[in-house]
């Protein structure tokens, strides 16, 4: 088995910049850092010539790429096509994600993923279901006749998928589900996340008590920080309990908002990047249909015709590239789309460059531009 010794460039490990380090790789796993001078009998040296290299990015909100929907068709052939179109965008590791739908709808996307991790199809982590269990009021670009409340065939579902699959993440709105049953759905194994929802602060105490760890797209379909009532915005920055996913295409949440929220934000949880990216990933795809609306892609922003955003026009990279404009540390950025995502659906086995881990990485320059891709190993083509 060939070994390669990655070299030339400066290494980020998940959680800091290291000088004059090389990555060895063997097979698919990463065999061992060693000084940029090392000299191993036998192995491909691959010389990078600058820049950083950084373990494969994570996204864990994905509904589409290369051109498909994972709502229109959640099978095998369109979980092969987003995965390939996001690893060559950066993000080796993608939770698929099907936003609200019917039950048979629900039941075709997790039997698509579990199919797709048992034939291994590289990059698909594991499943985000963002809905049907939101608030109509907060529905944004999900249609308001197929949200409801969780039933207990619901709740049955949702359980059965958490114990077979590695992650699966469910965005629900806290008044749309009753703590027990997120208390359930935690025990099952779900990452249960609050989005689209006019939750009070006491209910999001309420659903973290319960076990709620993460918030979908923060400051995005959900009630707002206020003076007299904090709303889920005022919770998501002040529990330390959640972990936070943030679209940085600077048309979602002004940059501004952004960093003063990087800077409120109480740990341990952490915000992190997501791309929410659609169809048009990776793809010149001037419009598209979501669930039945028509979406444009105009100036970097996916919207309907009535000015609603409908998912990003992003990916990781660019993502990276709007918070380095803003100021934030390089180290700190990419952590927020490497290790922070990891930590956030609990995979130690993502967003690090470590000995044993697997061989996912990527190489951007100094300006965040993606140079090359490994995938267990791999190198793929870019474009």
């Amino acid at each position: 088995m060939t070994i390669q010794v990655l070299t030339g460039a400066r290494i980020f490990d998940g959680a800091v910049l290291q000088d004059g380090k090389a990555v060895v790789v063997e097979g698919a796993r990463i065999i061992a850092l060693v000084d940029a001078g090392a000299l191993l009998v036998g192995a491909q040296v691959v010389r990078l010539n600058g820049g950083i290299l950084a373990p494969g990015l994570v996204d864990v909100q994905v509904n589409g790429g290369g051109g498909l929907l994972f709502n229109d068709s959640p099978d095998m052939d369109t979980l092969r096509c987003m995965a390939s179109a996001h690893a060559r965008l950066g993000a080796t590791t993608i939770l698929p994600t099907l936003i609200t739908d019917t039950p048979d709808r629900v039941a075709a996307a997790v039997g698509a993923v579990r199919a797709a991790l048992d034939q291994g199809v590289p990059g698909i982590g594991g499943l985000h279901l963002e809905g049907p269990h939101l608030a109509r009021s907060r529905k944004g670009a999900h249609d308001g006749d197929l949200i409801r409340p969780m039933a207990a065939e619901d709740l049955a579902v949702l359980q059965d998928a958490a114990r077979d699959l590695p992650t699966l993440v469910v965005t629900l709105a806290p008044e749309s589900v009753t703590p027990d049953q997120i208390a359930a759905l935690v025990s099952a194994g779900a990452v249960v996340s609050l989005g689209h929802s006019d939750c009070s602060h006491a209910q999001v105490t309420a659903a973290v008590a319960a076990g709620a760890s993460m918030v979908t797209h923060l400051f995005n379909a959900m009630s707002p920080l206020g003076s007299r009532e904090p709303g889920l915005v005022g919770a998501a920055l002040g529990a330390g309990a959640l972990h936070a996913g943030l679209i940085a295409d600077l048309h979602h949440v002004h940059g501004q908002t952004l960093l003063l929220a990087l800077r409120a934000k109480v740990g341990p949880g952490q915000i992190f990047l997501v791309s929410d990216a659609m169809a048009c990933a990776g793809v010149e795809l001037p419009e598209f249909v979501l669930t039945g609306q028509r979406v444009f892609r105009q100036g970097g922003r996916l919207a309907l015709a009535d000015g609603t955003l409908a998912g990003a026009d992003l990916d990781l990279p660019q993502a990276l590239r709007n918070l380095i404009g803003l100021g934030v540390p390089l180290d700190n950025a990419l952590a927020m789309a490497t290790a922070a995502p990891a930590a956030a659906i609990g995979r130690t086995d993502l967003g690090h460059i470590k000995v044993g881990g697997g061989a996912d990485l990527v190489h951007l320059d100094d300006h965040m531009a993606l140079q090359a891709v490994w995938q267990g190993g791999t190198s793929l083509r870019l474009g």
